[in-house]
């Protein structure tokens, strides 16, 4: 799927709820994705009211394990590669790309979905060419914007001003009146997830760094691992990924890229949440990984993290690991080239990150 990926599969009642409250540009372009989107909103509404019919009841008295764990870090610092690396462990279950889709009905409408999506969908992500399939391991954050209608993409795909849509937040919690709604959506969700095989949730969303103590209140047997990586790498792949993404998805206005220094200034802000919730969070329940290092040796980093997590390390898990990492020994990453002048301002905005991490400028 090329274009408005963030919003297909929601309801029809939820997607006019969205164009009501945020207005849309008259663009060919953008009229053409609502139309998409307003039909496939009506197959969602759907399949979502025949699975609620058929599994309502039986989803509300599960009881998922009650020790998920959360893969968290800022967007572009390797989440992805160890989400997918930690998706290969039978004992864990995570959102696939069909299921953060269709997030009201995916009990009942994979088998529906699944050819048409993958007639549909590209074959790499358009930021990094990392593979992309129905199947693949995806962020929750899209199955909670469409589950609660409260999440930061809103601003991203329907921008009210000219500058970076992450901008105004100080944090990404749900808004007081929604916190209940969000709270919901998110554990009914995950009860979904650990349904269809019974096992531990595992999920990876940048957006959750922001959210730590939230659901640590949700979940006080869970697990953190914050994954960082060096700023200069970040903040130019953050810009492209979310110019790239915003791009294909926006329904309003023709947006600004964000600069540079916008960029710098979330990830000081995220890194000092993380760093300052981690501080009360028991040794046991949290664990950090450099990028760097985990990249050179991914399955003696792997093995540490499922050491300090007292998790079994199994020979099958070693062997889907080694296959995947030979899967994917060719892939070449994007590179992204930053001016003396945009290095000074990465430096001067997160100098403590560079002390307290080790970066060297």
């Amino acid at each position: 799927m090329k274009h408005s990926y963030l919003l297909a599969g929601t309801t029809a009642g939820s997607f006019f709820k969205l164009l009501a409250k945020n207005g849309f540009s008259p663009y060919p372009a953008y009229l053409g994705r609502i139309l998409f989107l307003s039909q496939n909103g009506l197959w969602a509404s759907a399949f979502r009211k025949r699975e609620k019919k058929k599994f309502g009841k039986i989803i509300r008295e599960y009881q998922m394990p009650a020790d998920p764990v959360f893969i968290v870090g800022h967007w572009r610092t390797g989440t992805t590669f160890l989400h997918q690396l930690m998706n290969l462990d039978k004992n864990f279950v995570t959102p696939s790309v069909l299921q953060v889709s269709v997030p009201d009905s995916f009990l009942i409408s994979e088998k529906y979905y699944a050819p048409v999506m993958s007639k549909m969908m590209n074959p790499t992500r358009p930021m990094d060419n990392v593979k992309l399939g129905v199947y693949e391991p995806q962020e929750d954050e899209y199955a909670l914007f469409k589950l609660t209608l409260d999440s930061p993409l809103e601003k991203l795909i329907f921008p009210n001003d000219d500058g970076y849509f992450l901008n105004n937040y100080t944090d990404f919690y749900p808004e007081p009146e929604n916190m209940e709604k969000w709270k919901n959506g998110l554990h009914t969700f995950c009860k979904k997830l650990s349904f269809t095989k019974g096992k531990r949730v595992l999920l990876k969303n940048p957006f959750h760094s922001m959210r730590i103590p939230l659901l640590r209140e949700m979940y006080p047997e869970a697990r953190f691992i914050h994954i960082h990586r060096h700023p200069y790498r970040v903040v130019s792949s953050t810009i492209n990924m979310w110019n790239i993404v915003g791009r294909q998805n926006r329904l309003k206005k023709r947006g600004k890229a964000p600069e540079v220094a916008e960029v710098a200034e979330m990830m000081n802000k995220m890194l000092n949440k993380i760093r300052a919730d981690f501080n009360d969070l028991e040794p046991g329940a949290k664990y950090e990984v450099r990028f760097e290092e985990f990249e050179k040796d991914p399955v003696a980093g792997l093995k540490k993290i499922y050491s300090h997590f007292e998790l079994e390390y199994t020979d099958n898990l070693d062997e889907k690991v080694k296959a995947f990492l030979n899967d994917v020994e060719g892939y070449r990453k994007n590179k992204f080239n930053l001016t003396d002048a945009e290095k000074e301002i990465i430096r001067d905005t997160l100098k403590e990150q560079f002390i307290y991490y080790h970066y060297e400028e």
